[in-house]
């Protein structure tokens, strides 16, 4: 939104607390001179809102009396794209506007929209900045969002990353929103086993009479975040690192590796650590290795060895000019 049009905006938010304000004291609410407040009450009544101009020594402007700002009319997909734009932007650096956005979109939907999305506000959760969205569709979202509010049990239709369709039913503990990726915490009743579901494959979702209680304290965005890091791979990696957990659990994502401290070490030598990771391939990892900028020993697997070499070879011919621009 340009500068001007925000400012139009919060002239019609402050004309909206009713009574006559002076152009004077609008000049200095909103950080214009007089004759800038005069051509955004021209805007305003271009978009036919009923600025009346009050004349006197106490003059200025008000609305109409009786005048109200209609409904906003946006469709559930329009409103819950707008809710996540401004929950993203809380979760980052812009707390305060996010919040005000927030509540000033609530005021304005009706009032069947506001409830459901108001359970999207409580029970959503991120974890980081986001990549390219997975779509995922808005009914499910809305529909897992007030079970997981209300305590409400769910069955799903759910198809895996192997292609494997089922029905499960799902106590849900939380949603969370993960790097592009959506993902439903929860105990699936099958198993009796927490589970995490992408809410991308699910493919039907139906509130189940009753209620749980779900775990005390738990924390639906830690959980992710360790069992994501903890999945079946691959490849399980193993590396000790020169440093202590408090210098190297930073330099990796929780998502991607776990840092273990490792006891019985001499007292008088630099202090490792070992990192775990599970990865379906080894490519990436050599350059992830050189950028901690700390000694590293390979446990294992001893392919990984091979990668860093080859690693090392691509950079030495580099830095040799031994490859050149087509």
């Amino acid at each position: 939104m340009t500068r001007p049009t925000a400012r139009v905006l919060a002239l019609l938010e402050l004309l909206q607390t009713g009574g006559t304000h002076t152009v004077g004291e609008l000049a200095g609410r909103l950080g214009v001179d007089e004759r800038t407040v005069r051509r955004y009450v021209t805007h305003l009544t271009d978009l036919d809102i009923p600025v009346r101009s009050v004349r006197g020594r106490y003059g200025g402007y008000r609305l109409a009396p009786g005048y109200r700002m209609p409904p906003l009319m946006l469709t559930d997909d329009e409103a819950v794209a707008v809710l996540l734009g401004l929950l993203t932007s809380r979760s980052t650096t812009a707390t305060f506007a996010a919040d005000s956005a927030t509540a000033k979109l609530r005021r304005v939907l009706p009032p069947r929209l506001t409830a459901r999305l108001d359970a999207l506000i409580d029970t959503v959760e991120f974890t980081a900045d986001a990549r390219p969205e997975v779509a995922v569709e808005t009914p499910v979202l809305l529909r897992l969002a007030e079970a997981t509010r209300e305590h409400r049990p769910v069955a799903i239709g759910y198809t895996d990353r192997n292609g494997r369709s089922s029905q499960r039913t799902v106590h849900p503990y939380g949603l969370v929103e993960h790097s592009g990726r959506w993902y439903l915490t929860g105990e699936d009743s099958s198993s009796d086993e927490l589970r995490q579901f992408r809410l991308d494959r699910i493919t039907a979702v139906s509130t189940q009479p009753g209620t749980f209680a779900p775990p005390a304290g738990f924390e639906p965005a830690a959980h992710l975040l360790s069992a994501l890091a903890n999945a079946p791979y691959r490849h399980e990696v193993s590396i000790r690192v020169m440093g202590t957990l408090t210098q190297v659990r930073p330099l990796l994502p929780a998502t991607i590796a776990t840092v273990h401290k490792i006891d019985s070490q001499p007292a008088d030598t630099e202090p490792w650590v070992r990192i775990r990771i599970r990865a379906e391939q080894l490519d990436w990892i050599p350059a992830l290795l050189a950028g901690l900028n700390r000694p590293f020993i390979i446990e294992h697997p001893d392919t990984l060895n091979d990668a860093v070499r080859a690693l090392a070879r691509r950079l030495t011919a580099a830095a040799d000019g031994q490859y050149q621009n087509p």
